[in-house]
């Protein structure tokens, strides 16, 4: 039997969450390797049937939601909308959904996109798709503290 301490196995997404885009990646806690994969378009509310496809292909065992907590760690409106989003993904699809500090991820999702331009790996249009990259690191991030403690963080 699978030690439920040590967090969900299978494949994951995660959201990081904005008021204009959601940037989405997905990860395998079997490999501890997770993908950038797409960006939802807000516009007012959530994409919830762009959101609904994804999560339909992937059939993820939880949904990681990044929460964009202030620099000493207290709640910002953008952590308290993230939580909110997290709570619609639960009730809307019934997958348990864990969220994961996201402090500095927009800034290491920028660097891995410059560093991907002057590759030549990316162009300028493509730069919605930092959102699926901080989403990509947010479930790094958390598969990377599941790998070194084999627990999930507290939530």
């Amino acid at each position: 039997m699978p030690d439920e301490k040590a967090g969900p196995s299978g494949t994951l997404l995660a959201f990081d969450f904005g008021h204009r885009r959601i940037g989405v990646a997905v990860g395998q806690t079997l490999t501890g390797s997770a993908n950038a994969l797409a960006v939802v378009a807000v516009t007012g509310k959530p994409d919830w049937q762009a959101i609904y496809a994804i999560i339909n292909e992937w059939k993820p065992v939880a949904l990681l939601v990044g929460l964009p907590l202030a620099a000493d760690g207290g709640e910002t409106e953008m952590s308290r909308d993230a939580r909110r989003f997290g709570r619609q993904l639960e009730g809307r699809f019934g997958i348990p959904v864990m969220l994961e500090d996201e402090r500095l991820t927009s800034f290491s999702a920028e660097e891995r996109f410059v560093k991907a331009r002057e590759r030549g790996a990316m162009r300028r249009k493509e730069a919605a798709l930092k959102d699926a990259m901080a989403a990509q690191i947010i479930l790094e991030n958390w598969l990377h503290s599941r790998a070194d403690s084999g627990v999930p963080p507290e939530l």
